[in-house]
């Protein structure tokens, strides 16, 4: 049986007369990725700041780890680390000094043997003694979640945490993420990286205009997309030709010797064409699906990243 980590019935938020969050659910299982997507201004950060205990919502139930956001907060603030999309590490320190000095606000046991581990583990140790200023932009992205990660927090709150960087530190970043949510780490993430969440999403929600508008595995949000599709490659024009009667309604190239064929993409439907086609010897077979950034237009009338 699965375990939620994070549940949420009907949150809202309104700034004004302008509505941020308009009564939203979610439920995140203890373990895995989630990650929230939208435009700017959907009300993702927000929805992190109300998740994490750093502003307050207008209704709705939440719980985090268990504990009642109305009246646990600091239960919360306890088991949770945030990094946002702003670091929050000390130019005028070093590495190594931002860390110890997390280490002394968290009351670990021994600062400094904390931060060496952290330093270690996220491959700054050569840098432990160098200022922050003089870091790169990936290398404050891996000091602030190692910062984040001083308390062995459960749950994580990743806002938007590749944002500026180069690919390589990007890819760096994913890494980290599998093997804390390979540890127990639950991670909520917010991006407007499709591919980053699709990568890294066990369950993604799609915001826009304050409501979730839908929810699921990157694969079963591909399919709420028509455009899906098997592409079949034959060897010759004649088993081309039995091919396409056999299967009836398909897209055919005689030039390219293929035939495309409208599916979801899932296996029951391919196993369904190739038991069609068993008599058949197929040179070559893809599918197609849409990608995130086809949901992701659909679902919300913006382009994404």
């Amino acid at each position: 049986m699965t375990k939620s980590t994070i549940a949420v019935t009907g949150l809202r938020k309104s700034y004004g007369e302008q509505t941020v969050l308009g009564g939203i659910d979610l439920d995140v299982t203890k373990g895995t990725v989630f990650s929230l997507l939208g435009p700017n201004g959907a009300g993702k950060t927000t929805a992190v700041k109300i998740l994490s205990t750093l502003t307050s919502a207008d209704a709705g139930d939440v719980r985090v780890a268990g504990f009642d956001l109305a009246t646990q907060a600091d239960a919360i603030r306890g088991v949770i680390g945030v990094t946002g999309q702003f670091s929050a590490v000390d130019n005028l320190l070093t590495g190594a000094e931002n860390l110890i000095m997390m280490g002394e606000l968290y009351r670990v046991g021994d600062p400094r043997e904390r931060a060496a581990e952290l330093l270690t583990r996220f491959d700054l140790q050569d840098a432990a003694d160098k200022f922050a200023m003089t870091y790169s932009g990936g290398m404050r992205r891996r000091l602030d979640l190692a910062m984040t990660l001083v308390g062995t927090p459960e749950i994580i709150f990743l806002d938007e945490p590749t944002t500026g960087l180069d690919p390589r530190s990007r890819h760096t970043m994913w890494q980290i993420v599998r093997e804390l949510v390979t540890s127990g780490v639950t991670i909520f993430l917010t991006t407007q990286y499709l591919d980053e969440a699709d990568e890294l999403a066990d369950r993604i929600a799609v915001l826009d205009h304050g409501r979730i508008v839908a929810e699921g595995t990157p694969a079963e949000l591909k399919r709420l997309i028509p455009g899906g599709h098997i592409l079949l490659r034959f060897h010759d024009i004649r088993t081309l030709d039995e091919a396409a009667r056999a299967l009836g309604t398909t897209v055919r190239d005689n030039e390219a010797l293929t035939l495309q064929v409208p599916s979801d993409g899932d296996v029951k439907a391919l196993r369904s064409v190739l038991d069609r086609l068993d008599h058949l010897e197929v040179a070559g077979l893809t599918v197609h699906t849409p990608d995130l950034d086809d949901v992701f237009f659909a679902l919300t009338g913006e382009a994404a990243r």
